[in-house]
């Protein structure tokens, strides 16, 4: 090869790596854009109300307030977060009831604040019960006046199918819930995702089913299922979180059985690697305003997280009173519209504490039992 043919061959190579390296750099730009662009609207912030500067507690006099300790800690010995994520993140997260595609309509009917420590690392997760009546925000001008309603309406009437859609905010259903949560209960919140029934169905279906494991008679009668050990495609999973023979409360737990489930499997080495793929096969079916980064870190976290640090959490049902609000004013029951009374001022103490990380306390072995508010992933 003479000298001048070994110079154009070197300048070619020198080119070649030079254009790869700027095509390498401009992707890198252009997915660190896109990772962290939200996938759907965020949330009307502005409209938020402010968390209180004191914790109120259950039983405190009226009027009396209980400050809270301020403790300066210097920064170097301030643990950090893992994976890239915040402190702390408050997720509103719901299981809407449409079996369609789309998320134009559908009741809120599993509602759930979950709060993620990236620092502990621990996730609690609270539900509330879709029955309460509640002050909903933005609705009067749609409904005669009337500014209230069943807390799983919030959502449906923030949505953009027809007949509802009762405000303009591109966050539609999602941001209407946050906002009456935030308005009854004192909830803040910094991101949401709604998933829809057959979302759910084919997400359970993705990772080749769960498994459940029933211990007792009491609980494969609230499940269902049969003593041992069961596995779940996604129909089945379905039935299970839905089932509420023995009511709402029960129904409650029987969804936390199926996501703890669902959460020791997407972990299992078989799913794990998985994951990227998953996230981005169901970006478009999930109404969220998670970005692909915090997506992400969430994903990460699932991975680095030990099974019992995952906790579902239930407001006491003692305080809670079956009754009925009438006139049912969105049907046709005479007998009225069925909810629970209960006083929100000592949810708004719940949710303090539950914010705080203070609300539920961690259990040392301490048996579970049929009355506990708290449920721990095994």
């Amino acid at each position: 090869m003479i000298r001048s043919q070994k110079n154009i061959i070197t300048g070619l190579t020198v080119i070649a790596l030079t254009l790869a390296i700027g095509l390498g750099i401009y992707a890198y730009q252009n997915y660190q854009v896109f990772a962290k662009q939200p996938l759907g609207p965020a949330l009307p912030f502005s409209q938020l109300l402010l968390p209180p500067t004191w914790t109120p507690t259950v039983g405190t006099p009226s009027g009396s307030v209980t400050l809270v300790p301020t403790i300066s800690i210097p920064a170097t010995l301030t643990p950090q977060p893992i994976c890239g994520g915040p402190y702390l993140m408050n997720i509103v997260a719901i299981g809407a009831d449409s079996r369609s595609d789309n998320y134009q309509y559908g009741l809120g009917d599993a509602i759930r604040l979950v709060r993620v420590d990236f620092v502990t690392p621990k996730i609690t997760i609270l539900e509330f019960p879709r029955d309460l009546w509640v002050k909903i925000p933005h609705i009067a001008d749609n409904l005669d006046g009337l500014d209230e309603g069943k807390l799983n309406q919030a959502y449906l009437f923030g949505q953009p199918g027809d007949g509802f859609h009762y405000w303009d905010d591109p966050s539609a259903g999602p941001g209407l819930l946050s906002l009456t949560l935030n308005l009854n209960f004192g909830v803040q919140t910094d991101h949401y995702v709604a998933v829809n029934m057959r979302t759910f169905v084919n997400i359970i279906n993705a990772v080749d089913g769960i498994d459940v494991h029933v211990k007792d008679n009491s609980m494969a009668r609230n499940t269902g299922l049969s003593i041992g050990n069961n596995h779940l495609d996604g129909a089945q999973a379905l039935k299970v979180a839905r089932n509420r023979e023995e009511g709402g409360f029960q129904r409650a737990n029987n969804q936390n059985i199926v996501l703890c489930a669902l959460r020791k499997k997407i972990v299992s080495p078989s799913v794990v690697t998985q994951i990227p793929e998953l996230i981005e096969s169901f970006r478009d079916n999930i109404l969220t305003d998670f970005t692909p980064e915090q997506l992400g870190q969430l994903a990460c976290l699932g991975t680095r997280m030990p099974l019992q640090n995952i906790i579902f959490a239930s407001f006491p049902q003692e305080i809670f009173t079956p009754t009925r609000h009438i006139p049912d004013v969105y049907g046709n029951n005479p007998k009225g519209t069925f909810i629970w009374d209960v006083d929100f001022n000592i949810l708004r103490d719940y949710v303090t504490r539950f914010h705080a990380g203070t609300w539920p306390e961690p259990k040392i072995n301490i048996p579970t039992t049929e009355d506990d508010t708290e449920v721990v992933c095994e």
